[in-house]
């Protein structure tokens, strides 16, 4: 069974609180989205692969343990992901980046893949999904879907903040992966949005309402 990790931190949670504020414009959400997910990739990457190496300080030689295996790849889900991968990147700046671009289709309702790019060997490398919202949890589990048909193993997921439905659903296709939440909210209203939620994270990372 997969962890999920929903965050408890003053830091956090203040900043989340700022990206809620309907005044809160397009330069200071997407400033504060990228630290939120800088803050919670410390989380992400707590447990990774490392090996044991020989190194000399000024001082003496020592024995450290440095990450191994294949650099990990970081998949935001377009748009809104994007607004979180720089701060991941500023952990991990060794990382890949692959996209997964998915829409709603408009007869179904359902998430539908129009893109798709992704580093080779991802059979061999920590995947980590990044979505600012999981609200129903639809484009969560397709993407998860994805990367498990393309041969990973290590996918963890990342968002701002979630609702129970969508935490559900996530959890309930894919009990095998790690889930990492800054805030879980109290609901989905009527037309599926999060509640308190902070609206569209899409259009106010971009700027386009």
């Amino acid at each position: 069974m997969g962890k999920t990790f929903i965050a408890d931190h003053a830091l956090i949670s203040h900043k989340i609180a700022v990206l809620r504020d309907e005044r809160t414009g397009t330069r200071d959400f997407r400033l504060i989205a990228g630290e939120i997910a800088m803050l919670l990739a410390y989380e992400v990457f707590r447990e990774m692969p490392t090996v044991s190496v020989k190194i000399k300080t000024p001082v003496a030689e020592t024995e450290e343990r440095v990450l191994s295996g294949r650099k990990p790849v970081i998949v935001p889900i377009l748009r809104a992901g994007l607004g979180m991968m720089n701060g991941v990147l500023e952990i991990i700046p060794s990382a890949k980046v692959g996209h997964i671009g998915l829409k709603r289709d408009e007869v179904t309702h359902e998430p539908c893949e129009y893109y798709c790019n992704l580093p080779e060997h991802m059979d061999e490398r920590v995947a980590v999904i990044t979505d600012p919202m999981l609200a129903t949890g639809g484009s969560a589990v397709q993407a998860v879907d994805l990367l498990k048909n393309l041969g990973c193993r290590d996918i963890r997921f990342m968002c701002i903040i979630a609702a129970p439905e969508g935490l559900e659903k996530l959890r309930n296709a894919h009990p095998d992966i790690d889930i990492y939440i800054g805030s879980l909210d109290k609901r989905l209203n009527e037309d599926a949005y999060i509640v308190p939620g902070l609206g569209d994270a899409g259009d106010r990372i971009f700027g386009t309402k």
